[in-house]
């Protein structure tokens, strides 16, 4: 798996060359996961019915219980991701944050990822 690198802002990395790149390394699944599930439903030109479902099952009233399993899933359907170990949210509804915490079995090893969603 070759996963092009995020900087500090989210944004693409360039001008390094290879460097720009994490290569069949746990961290490639860890950065693949969060930017699937920083997609949402019809963002991506190229195939508007991927992306989360975060206007249909995580905002509103009545998605307590959706968005866990929501997230889940999505990150089950990772390339490269043979499990969950263990995995944390933290729903802020005043600030509208969600937060995530979780390691995850990779076929390269072991991941550990946070962040805000």
């Amino acid at each position: 798996m070759r996963y092009r690198k995020l900087d500090d802002l989210g944004d693409y990395s360039f001008g390094g060359g290879a460097s720009n790149f994490l290569r069949d390394t746990p961290e490639a699944v860890g950065q693949a996961v969060l930017t699937r599930l920083r997609l949402w439903v019809g963002e991506w030109f190229a195939n508007t019915a991927d992306g989360t479902g975060w206007s249909t099952q995580v905002l509103g009233r009545g998605t307590d219980l959706l968005y866990e399993q929501m997230i889940r899933d999505r990150i089950l359907d990772t390339q490269g991701v043979t499990e969950i170990v263990d995995l944390t949210s933290q729903h802020d509804a005043a600030t509208r944050k969600l937060s995530i915490q979780t390691t995850i079995d990779t076929i390269y090893g072991q991941a550990a990822i946070e962040g805000n969603l």
